[in-house]
């Protein structure tokens, strides 16, 4: 039996269970497990009261976070979208993506969405729901890579660098330019966005963004050595943790770390990321289970999530890391929570 050590509400909740964590518990360096969890009370006008309570939180300590750069990607693309409103143009209008250069390609059409046409919109509701890589390639191919990092920074958000897209043939120097964009009505082009191209070097937040003992490099062999992920994305789990609280709480943090959204687009956030992939038509996903995606409340089981909960969340999993952050509600119980976990 290893001696405890209370450093916290966290660590005293995972001690009263060691069977379930004494893996982590003993060995917290190795598995670099970080934890926020948030506590939500709310006054007799139903206002929230958050306070949160930390383990391991470093934002120091790099992890991979994978598909978590798409709750950033959201909020963004949305800001961004309501800009263009004078022209006509809203989350739900046709967007095209054209292409300047190798190895960009175009999308004309999406199958799975109503009347095959893309849109802001239905990208959203395609990484939320089955957490689709290309539903963000486009999405940071319309924000920009210079708009995406800057924007985020300036609402307080310094603890991030998105500097790639998920998969595909791209680099970190063919990462800075993003594709052309177009939004269309029928024939008719409302808006016209040129090739993006981010000049500025951007210094890594990290300092040695190091992991692991060996990799296996582009060609295929196996390198002793930790793998660099220096030219890959960052966001603390902190700046994950207060992303979401801007989707459902958006009036508990200062107005400069909010998003400029309108009401419908906070409703659309929500649905799209409380939503289990048996409920979407299109896309329609009838074989993924209610756990897919979510990883906190419903683990790997393959039972339909009990009637009365509901989970707003976005999760990462790639090179060793998972993550989760979720808002999570037991509607018949009134119990409320926030879990960020790497």
């Amino acid at each position: 039996m290893f001696q405890r050590k209370y450093t916290g509400l966290i660590d005293s909740l995972m001690y009263s269970r060691q069977a379930d964590f004494a893996a982590i518990l003993k060995n917290p360096k190795k598995f670099e497990v970080q934890i926020i969890y948030t506590q939500i009370n709310r006054d007799s006008l139903n206002r929230p009261t958050l306070k949160s309570y930390y383990y391991e939180v470093d934002k120091n300590r790099y992890f991979y976070p994978a598909s978590m750069v798409k709750l950033p990607a959201a909020l963004l693309a949305l800001e961004k979208i309501n800009g263009l409103k004078a022209k006509g143009i809203d989350k739900f209008t046709t967007m095209r993506t054209d292409s300047a250069r190798a190895p960009q390609t175009t999308v004309r059409k999406d199958t799975t969405a109503q009347g095959g046409n893309p849109s802001v919109a239905h990208y959203i509701k395609k990484m939320f729901l089955v957490s689709d890589n290309d539903a963000f390639n486009r999405l940071y191919e319309f924000i920009g890579q210079a708009y995406f990092n800057e924007h985020l920074w300036e609402k307080g958000y310094k603890d991030a660098l998105i500097i790639q897209r998920i998969h595909g043939k791209f680099d970190l120097e063919t990462n800075r330019y993003t594709n052309p964009v177009r939004f269309v009505e029928g024939k008719k082009t409302l808006h016209r966005q040129a090739e993006l191209h981010n000049k500025k070097q951007y210094s890594y937040p990290i300092q040695n963004p190091r992991k692991g003992k060996a990799h296996i490099d582009k060609q295929g062999k196996k390198v002793n050595q930790p793998f660099d992920f220096s030219d890959h994305n960052y966001i603390s789990l902190q700046d994950l943790h207060d992303m979401l609280k801007a989707v459902v709480f958006p009036e508990v943090l200062p107005a400069s770390k909010r998003f400029n959204l309108k009401p419908d687009d906070y409703q659309w956030l929500r649905t799209c990321m409380s939503a289990y992939p048996r409920e979407s038509t299109e896309p329609a996903y009838p074989k993924k289970p209610d756990s897919f995606r979510k990883y906190l409340w419903l683990g790997n089981g393959k039972q339909p999530a009990p009637s009365a909960i509901r989970i707003f969340n976005k999760v990462g999993q790639s090179y060793g890391f998972m993550i989760d952050c979720a808002y999570i509600v037991d509607f018949e119980k009134k119990i409320e929570f926030m879990l960020s976990a790497v």
